[in-house]
């Protein structure tokens, strides 16, 4: 096997445990036959811990324990017909006990894997670079088709006292492009989120300024005027920090296993075909 395959079938196990952590001690939501309905059995109809069911609507709600009482209906059916007594049933109720045991045995390691704040900050330190808020520009511009046209719209605006306010109104009235009407608005965005010849040129601009000369891209000539800027920056380690226990936690839990199964590889007699 090799080790991206190991990884991955780690990771299959990891996510396993999150799906499998919901309370078997749950309340339950009525019964079929005596059979208790619990939240068990609605996370299990769900398949999604994400979804709330009691945030869900009534018709939904409805349909779920309809789905569930079914089910239950049909599992009791099959019980009193004595179909515990094939063999089919006997393997795979063997099978489904590995499973189990596996699934039990892994949320009990996973239990014995904690991060300390110095772990958290540590990663933090060595991996800052996954924790930054990327550079952002905000702009608007005005598209030409040609480039005289993007020329004439520049000296008008060098002509202008109210630099702004005349691009708005030039953006609205020539602008070919699906901002015009807006002025031009463009919003806040990462580099990039445009063309490059369009972020490099909008980057290069100070703030409060516009386009000397037409900028050309694949959709043709703007002239860039630039709202404002932002530098990237680090997120501040105290909003991060949760998160990167989780993953630390993720990453311990991989290489414990990891190391699990290497040991138990060396002394294991294997034999592939």
């Amino acid at each position: 096997m090799s080790l991206f395959t190991k990884k991955r079938l780690i990771t299959s196990l990891i996510a396993t445990l999150a799906i499998s952590s919901i309370s078997l001690n749950a309340a339950d939501y009525g019964s079929v036959n005596g059979d208790n309905i619990t939240k068990e059995d609605i996370a299990a109809m769900l398949r999604n811990p994400n979804v709330k069911f009691d945030d869900l609507p009534k018709k939904s709600k409805d349909k779920i324990l309809e789905q569930i009482v079914e089910k239950k209906l049909l599992t009791q059916n099959a019980v009193k017909s004595g179909v515990s007594s094939d063999e089919a049933y006997k393997v795979a109720l063997e099978k489904l006990k590995e499973d189990l045991a596996l699934e039990i045995w892994m949320q009990k390691e996973f239990k014995n894997v904690s991060v300390s704040d110095k772990d958290a900050k540590d990663f933090y330190n060595k991996n800052k670079e996954k924790f930054k808020v990327p550079a952002t520009l905000e702009a608007r511009h005005i598209l030409t088709k040609t480039e005289n046209e993007a020329k004439a719209i520049i000296k008008d605006l060098d002509k202008a006292k109210d630099k702004k306010a005349t691009f708005v109104e030039l953006a609205k009235s020539k602008s070919v492009g699906p901002s015009g009407p807006k002025g031009g608005y463009l919003g806040k965005f990462t580099e990039n989120q445009m063309v490059p010849e369009f972020s490099k040129a909008a980057k290069a601009l100070n703030k409060g300024k516009y386009s000397a000369t037409p900028v050309k891209t694949q959709f043709g000539y703007h002239v860039i005027y630039l709202e404002d800027k932002k530098p990237a920056s680090d997120l501040a380690y105290d909003k991060v920090k949760e998160k990167i226990k989780q993953m630390v936690v993720q990453g311990k839990f991989q290489e414990h296993i990891q190391s699990k199964v290497d040991a138990l590889k060396s002394k294991a007699k294997i034999v592939i075909k």
